[in-house]
């Protein structure tokens, strides 16, 4: 598309986006942007079988940034009449008033890819059609197992419109679709109790990606599948031990322990565990860890981020020694390393600030099989549920959602109750083997950071580490 395009749309001339940002500049800054949002969003969720709720809704606002220096001004309105654009931009000027002074230049577009391999009328189709995506997972989950006591499900899907122009002539503007589908159920006895089980999947697509193999009846079978087997598990065991991680969704493990510190943001506070780690060993020489906002699809993707510009694939971590940071504009300023295009944003109505897109550690050699085989006693962890990290040292405590024992090579009877605690730095140096088999999630990822919560993918192979502290109740 181009820019008259996004221009008509706001109803913006190209003298007025000067007049903005030249009043943004107007009390000294070394750079300022103009963020604007246009989206629609559609959400249904069911529960007792009933659709419980049914919406769609549209939301447009233009965000201001300054930058000064170190200092930051942002605000943002909802009224896109020129007097509250002018008014954000003033106010952004005020809070980043520095000594610097900036003449606003020209436009010029940035090239992109593209990696929504999806018609976008989609993400905007008739709700009946997703009312009737949730009536078929709710029906499949319920003939899983008679056992099957309660099913919620919930869909939703957006498309966001951002047209993002900096004073130093950059203009970028995109479309991003983005759809989720998730599944919960409850499975109860008289003699075991009650049991829980979650699924889900989605991604930068349409709704024609959930006719395929991600359908509703595959989600709602995983979820029933999960809820049954916790029926049956048994008290985790307890103690440091070896322990194996599953593929693709244990990934959010990595993500949080050691994702979240290589953001350059932490490091240049230098309150990560990484800071000053750069062309360190920091892991196993078995381990390479990046960070690609460019696969096709992913929920994690973008073809630019929230400041304009491409998003890239970055070698975090390669053979156990740290490459590099993600690094948004200001990062990338004043730290004088590469911008990876990870500036993200919640909405209009938040500051950017480096994030991850979608983050997983490369394949190894191993098979699967054999790592098992080499576990003579531990734990193999398939899914995680929530858990919390302390990026300052890494220290984090996982709940495991699903997770088996092993025994003398083979994987035994499922485990309820099972966290494991350690520090990512740490925990790095401690794998052994790494399989050949990498995933990634299935779409489902939200990642938290200073209160804005944005879409990111995560993965991994199946890998072995030699020891963590397991807390059980066994």
């Amino acid at each position: 598309m181009d820019k008259k395009f996004f221009f008509d749309r706001y109803g913006l001339a190209q003298a007025d986006v000067e007049r903005y940002l030249s009043a943004a500049l107007s009390a000294g800054g070394d750079f300022a942007d103009l963020y604007f949002e246009y989206q629609t969003s559609t959400s249904v969720s069911l529960d007792e079988s009933m659709v419980k709720s049914a919406s769609q809704g549209i939301s447009v606002g233009c965000g201001v940034r300054v930058l000064s220096g170190e200092r930051t001004g942002y605000a943002y309105t909802d009224d896109l009449s020129p007097e509250k654009i002018l008014h954000a931009a003033r106010t952004a000027a005020m809070i980043a008033s520095g000594p610097a002074q900036q003449p606003v230049v020209g436009l010029t577009d940035k090239p992109a890819h593209n990696l929504y391999p999806v018609p976008l009328p989609s993400v905007e189709a008739d709700v009946l059609a997703k009312v009737d995506l949730v009536q078929r997972a709710d029906k499949a989950a319920r003939e899983y197992d008679s056992r099957i006591h309660e099913v919620r499900v919930s869909y939703a899907d957006e498309l966001r419109r951002i047209l993002v122009i900096g004073s130093d002539g950059s203009f970028a503007e995109d479309s991003q679709p983005l759809s989720r589908m998730s599944v919960f159920c409850i499975a109860k006895t008289e003699a075991s109790g009650s049991a829980r089980g979650t699924a889900g999947g989605g991604g930068r697509v349409g709704l024609e990606y959930f006719e395929g193999e991600a359908s509703p009846e595959h989600f709602a079978k995983e979820a029933a599948r999960q809820a049954i087997i916790q029926l049956d598990a048994r008290d985790a065991p307890a103690g440091e031990m070896e322990v194996v991680l599953g593929p693709g969704w244990p990934g959010i493990l990595l993500h949080e322990a050691i994702g979240h510190g290589l953001e350059a943001d932490f490091n240049r506070k230098k309150t990560s565990a990484f800071s000053g780690l750069l062309n360190q060993r920091v892991a196993s020489d078995k381990c390479t860890v990046v960070d690609n906002g460019t696969i096709e699809g992913r929920r994690g993707s973008l073809n630019v981020d929230d400041e304009g510009n491409p998003t890239t694939n970055t070698v975090l971590i390669e053979k156990g020694i740290l490459k590099g940071y993600l690094a948004d504009k200001l990062s990338s300023r004043l730290m004088n390393i590469p911008n990876t295009g990870s500036g993200r944003r919640e909405s209009y109505q938040h500051i950017p600030m480096p994030r991850m897109t979608n983050t997983y550690m490369l394949a190894g050699q191993d098979a699967p099989e054999d790592i098992i085989r080499s576990v003579k006693y531990g734990v193999y962890a398939v899914n995680f549920g929530g858990g919390q990290v302390d990026i300052t040292n890494g220290k984090f405590v996982f709940s495991a959602s699903e997770a088996y024992r092993i025994e003398d090579g083979r994987i035994g009877a499922p485990v309820k109750g099972a966290t494991l605690i350690g520090n990512g730095p740490d925990a790095l140096t401690r794998v052994a083997m790494i399989g050949d088999d990498m995933a990634l999630d299935a779409g489902i990822g939200t990642c938290g950071k200073q209160g804005q919560g944005v879409p990111v993918g995560v993965g991994q192979p199946t890998l072995k580490l030699t020891a963590l502290t397991v807390g059980g109740t066994a």
